[in-house]
C-alpha cells in the first residue's frame, strides 16, 4: 500500500493521554530531522526537547490533534484557544496554531494538509476571528505551504526570541475592528 493510500485511511482525532509519548517522539523526530536538513544552524537543546516531549502539559491548555494510521500516531498539531496560557496569538479572539509535525515517511503525502483542515475547522467551530501561527525565519518551504492555504504574513506578530526569530502569519475568518 502506498503512503498516499495510507493517508487516505488516516483518522484525525484529539490526542489522549496514552498518545503523549508517541506525540513527543514524533515532534522531536520531525523537528530535529527536518530543520537539520533545511536549517543546519538550528540546534534543539535538551531543554527544548523536554518542552516538546511535555505533551501532557500542552493538552491541559490546548487541543492536540493527532493523525493515526493503522494504530500509529503519524502526525500532530496543537490549537491554543484565545487567551490560553502560553498562547502566542497576537490578535484578540484568535487561536494559536503550533507544533504541526508529520512522521518523516509521510512528508509530502498530504497528511499535514489533513491536520490543518481539521485544526482550521475546529477554529471555525470555536467562532474565532483568526488563526495565528509562527514560522522560524528561513523555513521557506513551511511558509509556502501556509501561504498556499491562505495565510498572510503579518510582521506585527513576529517574535524575536533569544534563540530564534519567528515570523508571524495569520488566516482571518472575520475582519476585526479591534
Amino acid at each position: 500500500m502506498s503512503i498516499r493510500d495510507l493517508v487516505g485511511r488516516a483518522v484525525i482525532r484529539e490526542a489522549r493521554p496514552e498518545d503523549d509519548v508517541a506525540v513527543g517522539d514524533l515532534l522531536i523526530e520531525a523537528f530535529t530531522s527536518q530543520y537539520a536538513k533545511k536549517l543546519p544552524d538550528v540546534v534543539y537543546t535538551d531543554e527544548r526537547k523536554r518542552e516538546l516531549r511535555d505533551v501532557a502539559a500542552r493538552r491541559k491548555i490546548a487541543t492536540l490533534l493527532v493523525a493515526e494510521v493503522e494504530g500509529e500516531i503519524v502526525g500532530t498539531v496543537a490549537l491554543f484557544p484565545p487567551d490560553a496560557p502560553g498562547s502566542e496569538a497576537w490578535l484578540p479572539r484568535a487561536v494559536d496554531l503550533r507544533g504541526l509535525a508529520t512522521a518523516v515517511k509521510f512528508h509530502g503525502s498530504g497528511l499535514a494538509q489533513l491536520l490543518l483542515d481539521s485544526a482550521e475547522a475546529m477554529a471555525r467551530r470555536w467562532d474565532v476571528d483568526a488563526v495565528c501561527l509562527h514560522v522560524r525565519r528561513g523555513a521557506t518551504g513551511v511558509v509556502r505551504m501556509y501561504m498556499a492555504r491562505g495565510y498572510l504574513r503579518e510582521p506585527s506578530g513576529d517574535l524575536d526570541l533569544p534563540s530564534v526569530y519567528l515570523e508571524a502569519y495569520v488566516m482571518r475568518f472575520k475582519e476585526t475592528t479591534h
